[in-house]
């Protein structure tokens, strides 16, 4: 099942109970943008509910009923969307352009992530585009305070919508959006009553980014932090205690040597992605501006921008972190300079080995 050229972009639409997915979804397949959508709905408990509200093609809708489509039922949410591709192919089902796939309010979004952008049964055939989150203005604060799982919906996501903003008081509005700002400060903010938003703005905000995008500073958005630079790179961070969840940005002077961009993505996915929730960057490799993407564990394949978006050669970094220091993050920034000497097939070069080492301190 290979279809790299033309592969099928997902939304993911995720975000607590109550916050008005199912809602949400029924405005966007009335719009003629996603009027070729497939969709995708768990829901949690014996009985199917929200499955009748959705406005689209009963035999494009696929319903997992087995349990939270995060822990238990991912063998199934694999095996469903290879089945939906065979079928499309078939002609069993419309040939939809698009997939949009509705989390039940438990939701943990990264083993979805994982199984679209790492499994090799659709990865070549599906292409994770845009992670949309719902807040409830109203319950949305307490929900950050007492749900880990909201927490981390917010942080994941490209596009925040807050919802039920016109029941809500405005003072709360104003409070709830600084600290969705905080939490996430690279996501797209909307305001949204009855679901109702131009599904352009919720396609293409972040995965979408292409070798040609003129978007990345947009998408990284460092600007809005109050950067502190030093001699070699410099760093900020804004955070409110959500569940030991900071976010931080910083600036590398130096241009990256390509082993080590190679050892410290490997190394930062391996031994530090539980920790690391979000992480956004446009590296200067040598003189090349490589965009890195990465949800904890899952890391995008890094590209190449044809072109520098700027002036600025500098080396950009967001993260969003769990329980993790400043320090600490910067530490492993000690592995950009690695770059062993060529060895021939079997040698053994002590001083390469030493400087192997020294990198991977930073990952202590």
């Amino acid at each position: 099942m290979v279809l790299v050229a033309g592969r099928i972009p997902v939304v993911l639409i995720t975000g607590f109970l109550g916050s008005g997915k199912t809602t949400l979804l029924n405005r966007l397949l009335q719009q003629p943008a996603l009027a070729d959508s497939a969709v995708i709905i768990n829901e949690f408990g014996e009985i199917g509910i929200d499955h009748l509200l959705v406005s689209t093609p009963a035999e494009n809708m696929v319903l997992l009923d087995t349990g939270c489509l995060c822990c238990t039922v991912r063998g199934d949410l694999v095996e469903t969307l290879a089945d939906l591709q065979r079928k499309r192919e078939s002609g069993i089902v419309p040939r939809f352009g698009h997939l949009l796939i509705e989390t039940t309010g438990l939701a943990d979004p990264v083993p979805v992530l994982q199984s679209i952008v790492s499994d090799p049964a659709l990865r070549d055939v599906y292409v994770l585009e845009n992670v949309v989150s719902l807040v409830d203005a109203v319950n949305g604060d307490a929900q950050l305070d007492r749900h880990p799982e909201s927490v981390k919906q917010a942080a994941v996501a490209d596009a925040l919508l807050i919802t039920k903003t016109d029941i809500a008081p405005a003072d709360s509005v104003i409070a709830l959006k600084e600290r969705l700002r905080r939490l996430n400060p690279g996501a797209e903010l909307h305001e949204v009553v009855g679901g109702r938003i131009d599904a352009a703005k919720l396609r293409g905000t972040a995965r979408g980014l292409d070798r040609h995008s003129k978007d990345i500073e947009h998408w990284l958005r460092t600007a809005e932090f109050e950067m502190c630079e030093h001699r070699h790179h410099g760093a900020a961070e804004k955070h409110r205690h959500d569940s030991g969840v900071r976010a931080f940005a910083f600036y590398y002077d130096r241009p990256i040597r390509r082993a080590g961009f190679t050892m410290w993505l490997d190394m930062l996915a391996g031994l530090r992605g539980a920790n690391l929730l979000r992480v956004k960057a446009l590296l200067n490799v040598e003189g090349d501006p490589v965009v890195v993407n990465a949800v904890q564990t899952v890391v995008h394949e890094p590209f190449v921008l044809e072109r520098w978006p700027g002036e600025d050669r500098r080396s950009r970094l967001v993260f969003i972190a769990r329980d993790m220091e400043r320090e600490e993050i910067e530490r492993t920034f000690d592995a950009f300079d690695f770059a062993p000497a060529s060895l021939k097939k079997g040698a053994f070069d002590p001083a390469a080995y030493a400087q192997f080492v020294d990198a991977m301190r930073g990952f202590r």
